[in-house]
Order: structure tokens, then C-alpha cells, then sequence
């Protein structure tokens, strides 16, 4: 039993101690009351003063009020009663309610585990019914709270069905599959951006390398067109002419 549990244990158990007790020291009191008025035992007798005023029967006055207060809060005790029968019954109600949601579960369980087989309306509350007596962890609960437990997982087999273990598996498996894909397809994409962005790099520096070259060639052709004339040949823009330069005659 856990601490908390002692504790509302012992609170119920003080509360009903005094409530028996405030209900004993009314009855007394009426009691004493009564009998001093039919003269059986004597009165309260003290004498008390407030400033010049003295009141002799002071005893008889303040026996009377105190039972008349005590008498007052005896008639409070059948409400008591009332609030305290309707706590326990709440009380009872809960747990109740709490044993029941924990053999269904238990209950249902099996049934998403394919346990049970019986397909009989009859059969297959017997069946869980009989399942739930011979678990371990339910051996203290009443037998109505285990039947209604029965009854509950038997109207609730079609969803036991449908979320059977089995299929919430395969369920889960083709999920997981699609998650997986989903992920590589992620890491081919990004995969293919970086690759595109290397083409593009790539593809910027040949075309700079491509005008450095032409830029070169038509440097090295102007050079070539303003040097050959001088050495007394041309360059067409076709086909390279060469023009012969005129020789000496032959020494006689």
C-alpha cells in the first residue's frame, strides 16, 4: 500500500472517531441536562461577574447553551453520514470502474494478439471470461468485474481485429519503408544539387578558359598578320599564300 494511500486511511479512520465521539459527548450532555432538570442530579453551580453585574446561575446558563450547541451539531450527524456513504460509495465506484479499464485492457490485449479464437457471442465472453480468472495479476478482482471486463473486449473484437497486432506490424513496416524511401530520395536530391552546382562551376570555367584561348588566338593572328608581310608573306583568311621573294642572278 503506498503512503498516500495510508494517509486517506488514517484521515477516514480519525474522521469516523470523532464524529462517534462528538455524537457520545452530545448525548451526555443531553443527558445531564435533563437530569438536572427533573432534579436527579444537581446544576452547574459557579458564579460569574461582569463589572457590577453578577450572575449566580451562571452554571445552569452555560450548561444549558452547551447542550443546546452540542445538541445542535448532533443533528448534523446524519448528513455526515449521508456525505461520508456517498464518498465511499464513489470511492468504491472508482475503483470499481479502474479494475474494470485494467482487465479490459489486459483482455484486450490478447484479443489484438489472437488468443482468442471462438467465435460465438456465448463462446467468446466464456472464453475471456476464463482467460481473465487464470491471469496472474487479476486474481483479487470480483468475478462481476471480470465479467464485465469479458463482455466489454467481446463487444469490441471487431476493433480488436483491425488493430491487431499483426496488422498494426505491417502497418508500421510498410511505414517504415516509406519513410526510408523518402529519405533516399532526400539524399539523391541533395546529391544532384551538388552535382549541378559542380556542372555549373565547371561549365564557367571552361567557358573562361575557351575565351582566354580565342582571346590568345586572335592576339598571336594580328601578331602573325603584321610580321609575315615584312618577311614577304601573307596570311589569308582561306588558305596561306606565300609569295617567293625574287632572287640575284647567278654570279658569271
Amino acid at each position: 500500500m503506498s503512503s498516500k494511500s495510508l494517509v486517506v486511511q488514517a484521515h477516514r479512520t480519525l474522521h469516523l472517531i470523532s464524529v462517534f465521539l462528538m455524537g457520545l459527548i452530545a448525548l451526555g450532555a443531553v443527558a445531564l441536562t435533563l437530569a438536572s432538570a427533573f432534579g436527579v442530579i444537581p446544576w452547574l453551580t459557579f458564579t460569574a461577574t461582569f463589572g457590577d453585574l453578577t450572575f449566580p446561575e451562571a452554571g445552569m446558563i452555560t450548561q444549558i447553551g452547551l447542550t443546546v450547541i452540542l445538541a445542535s451539531l448532533f443533528l448534523f450527524m446524519p448528513s455526515v453520514g449521508r456525505v461520508m456513504a456517498l464518498e465511499r460509495s464513489h470511492r468504491d465506484f472508482t475503483v470499481s470502474m479502474n479494475d474494470v479499464a485494467r482487465a479490459y485492457h489486459m483482455c484486450h490485449t490478447a484479443d489484438r494478439a489472437g488468443v482468442f479464437t471462438l467465435s460465438s457471442e456465448f463462446d467468446a465472453v466464456r472464453e475471456r471470461l476464463a482467460y481473465l480468472r487464470d491471469h496472474p495479476q487479476l486474481d483479487s478482482l470480483e468475478p462481476a468485474v471480470l465479467e464485465l471486463a469479458a463482455q466489454m473486449s467481446q463487444q469490441a473484437r471487431e476493433l480488436a481485429d483491425v488493430y491487431n497486432d499483426e496488422k498494426v506490424a505491417r502497418a508500421k513496416t510498410f511505414l517504415k519503408q516509406r519513410q526510408e524511401e523518402a529519405e533516399r530520395q532526400q539524399d539523391l536530391i541533395v546529391e544532384a544539387h551538388h552535382a549541378l552546382r559542380d556542372i555549373r562551376k565547371w561549365s564557367q570555367q571552361v567557358e573562361l578558359e575557351e575565351s582566354v584561348v580565342a582571346s590568345q588566338l586572335s592576339q598571336l593572328e594580328e601578331a602573325l598578320e603584321s610580321t609575315l608581310p615584312a618577311l614577304g608573306y601573307t596570311l589569308g583568311k582561306e588558305s596561306a599564300e606565300i609569295v617567293k621573294l625574287p632572287q640575284k642572278p647567278a654570279a658569271e
